[in-house]
């Protein structure tokens, strides 16, 4: 197998790699957007974003990408005044997590539509190394 064959796969399964760990990420934002904290006074889940980092593979001669650290979201908790909430605050109002669903939603299309891109050209050089293989065997 060639190497330009080798970098695609490589260079590829970095990118589906990643993509998965983004989406894993903001599943875990979706599933905590409503969550509350335990008690009066706590802080509620805080999103996540997920880095990427760019890194020189000597071995294929080409850039890959890594997953990066996970880093925590410092804008403002949503607050809403619920006076019945077991985690209502002295004035009523209960913090809820920095997560927006409209937005990790679209952040979510966007890595499933990267990893389907890696994806596809994981396929597309597996297609290309078989009629290759086809060729050199007629």
């Amino acid at each position: 197998m060639t190497m330009e064959f080798m970098q695609s796969l490589k260079i590829a399964a970095s990118g589906l790699k990643v993509q998965s760990g983004r989406m894993r990420v903001i599943a875990e934002n979706i599933a905590n957007a409503d969550s509350t904290a335990r008690a009066p006074g706590q802080d509620p889940y805080r999103r996540k974003v997920p880095t990427f980092v760019s890194k020189f593979d000597r071995e294929l001669g080409a850039a890959t990408v890594q997953m990066g650290r996970v880093e925590r979201d410092r804008s403002d908790f949503k607050m809403r005044h619920e006076p019945g909430h077991p985690a209502a605050d002295a004035n009523g109002y209960v913090k809820y997590p920095n997560v927006e669903s409209l937005i990790e939603s679209v952040d979510m299309r966007e890595a499933q539509r990267s990893y389907e891109a890696n994806l596809n050209i994981v396929s597309a050089t597996r297609r290309m190394i078989s009629r290759t293989l086809d060729i050199l065997k007629a």
